[in-house]
C-alpha cells in the first residue's frame, strides 16, 4: 500500500516539507497517555498510519502496529514507547524548541521512526513501527512484542541525541520489605519495625557495596530507596537496585531471602540489564545514517532500563536504541526536544533503513546459493 502523509489541508499548515513530520510529533505529544492510560494514542497511531504508508492495527496489549514492505522479506524492527510517567507539561513551541511531556521519553523517537520508515522505499526488507504501552511501569507492551514478532535487526527508540547510538542499559530489580514488631513502649528495650527495616535496607547496601568497582556508574549496582513507611509495630520499604551487566541477580535475591529475617519480602520486578553487540548490523547501519548527516557516531551506555532489556532477551538479532532528544530531561518538568535535531534523526534513521536492508537482502540470498 503507497500513500501520502499528512498534506497542508491535514494539518491545516503551510507546505513547509517538514511540517507533516512535525504535525505527527505536536500530535501525539498534545495526546495524554500516562503509561497505563495509552488508549487515546494508540487510537490515534491507529488512524493516522495508513496516511503515512502503512498498514495499521492494535495488538493484543494495546500496542499500536504500523507495517509496510513485502512480507515475505527480512523484518526491520522499529520500536518505541507511547506511554509517559504522570505530570502536565503545556505544549508550546519556542522557535525550533517544542516542549510538552513525552516530546523526548519518548514520542520524539516514536514519530521520528514513523516519519523515517515512510520515507524509505522499503526494497529489500520489510519495516513494522510498533508503539508500544507501559514502558514506564512493567513492560507489558514491549512482553507482548517479543511473542508476536521474529525480527532480523530491531532498533528500539530512546533519547540518546541525533548521533548518538545506545548499546547498553542496565537492568532494574525491585522489591517490597515488609516487618512488623510487637506493640511496647518506647523506654522498653528491644528492636522496632521501623530500625528492623533499616537493619535490611544497610544489609543490602553492604552487600552490593561489594560488587562496586571504581570506575563507570554502569558497572556498578545502584540500589535506591524508592519510598519508606512505618511505626514501632509495623514498617514497609520500597526499595529497587539498577544493576549491570554479568550481575549474579540470583545469587542476589538468595541473599535477601537469607537477611530478611522474619520480614516479608516480594520481588516485584527483575529485569536483567542489555549489552549489545557493536560490530552488529543495528550499530553498523545507524553509524552509517550519522555518518551521512557529518555526524561523528557515539556509542552510549546507559544506566536506565529501557524495552531494550525486554527484546533483547527473546530476539536473538543484531539490536541497538536510537533517538532524537537529550535524555537527562526524561521525567523532569523541562522535558523539551530541539525540532532541528528532531528533523536530523529521521535523516539519520532512513539511511539506517538503507543500509540494513541492503544488508539483510545480501545475507539472505547469499544463504540461498
Amino acid at each position: 500500500m503507497t500513500t501520502e502523509p499528512y498534506t497542508a489541508s491535514d494539518s491545516n499548515t503551510a507546505s513547509d516539507p517538514n511540517t507533516a513530520e512535525e504535525r505527527l510529533l505536536r500530535d501525539l505529544v498534545e495526546i495524554p497517555s500516562v503509561s497505563g492510560s495509552e488508549q487515546d494514542i494508540a487510537a490515534h497511531l491507529v488512524r493516522v498510519l495508513p496516511r503515512w504508508g502503512f498498514e495499521s492495527h492494535l495488538d493484543e496489549a494495546g500496542n499500536a502496529i504500523g507495517r509496510r514492505g513485502d512480507p515475505d522479506a527480512p523484518m526491520i524492527m522499529l520500536t518505541s514507547h507511547m506511554d509517559t510517567v504522570p505530570g502536565d507539561i503545556p505544549v508550546r513551541q519556542e522557535g525550533s524548541i517544542l516542549h510538552g511531556r513525552g516530546t523526548v521519553d519518548c514520542k520524539g523517537p516514536l514519530a521520528a521512526m514513523i516519519c523515517a520508515a515512510s520515507r524509505w522505499e522499503a526494497r529489500g526488507a520489510q519495516v513494522v513501527v510498533a508503539g508500544v504501552v507501559e514502558e514506564e511501569t512493567f513492560g507489558r507492551g514491549a512482553h507482548q512484542l517479543a511473542r508476536d514478532f521474529s525480527p532480523d535487526l530491531a532498533i528500539v527508540g530512546e533519547p540518546n541525541g541525533w548521533a548518538g547510538i545506545g548499546i547498553g542499559y542496565k537492568g532494574r530489580f525491585l522489591a517490597r520489605y515488609e516487618v512488623s514488631r510487637p506493640a511496647a513502649h518506647t523506654a522498653h528495650p528491644g528492636e522496632r519495625a521501623t530500625e528492623a527495616a533499616i537493619a535490611f535496607w544497610n544489609r543490602m547496601t553492604a552487600y552490593l557495596d561489594g560488587f562496586a568497582p571504581a570506575g563507570r556508574a554502569f558497572d556498578r549496582p545502584i540500589p535506591t530507596l524508592n519510598e519508606m513507611a512505618g511505626t514501632l509495630e509495623n514498617a514497609a520499604l520500597t526499595l529497587s537496585c539498577r544493576t549491570p551487566p554479568g550481575f549474579d541477580l540470583a545469587a542476589f535475591e538468595d541473599f535477601l531471602e537469607a537477611s530478611r529475617a522474619d520480614g516479608v519480602l516480594t520481588i516485584e520486578d527483575r529485569t536483567p540489564a542489555a549489552l549489545v553487540d557493536t560490530s552488529g548490523g543495528a550499530v553498523r547501519a545507524l553509524s552509517a545514517g550519522i555518518r551521512a548527516q557529518q555526524g561523528r557516531p557515539k556509542l552510549k551506555l546507559k544506566t536506565g532500563t529501557a524495552d531494550l532489556n525486554i527484546v533483547n532477551q527473546f530476539w536473538p538479532v543484531s539490536l541497538a536504541v536510537y533517538g532524537p532528544g537529550d535524555s537527562s530531561l526524561d521525567h523532569t518538568d523541562h522535558e523539551h526536544i530541539d525540532l532541528r535535531e528532531y528533523a536530523a534523526s529521521i535523516d539519520v534513521l532512513t539511511v539506517a533503513l538503507e543500509h540494513a536492508a541492503r544488508e539483510l537482502a545480501g545475507a539472505r540470498l547469499a544463504a540461498l546459493r
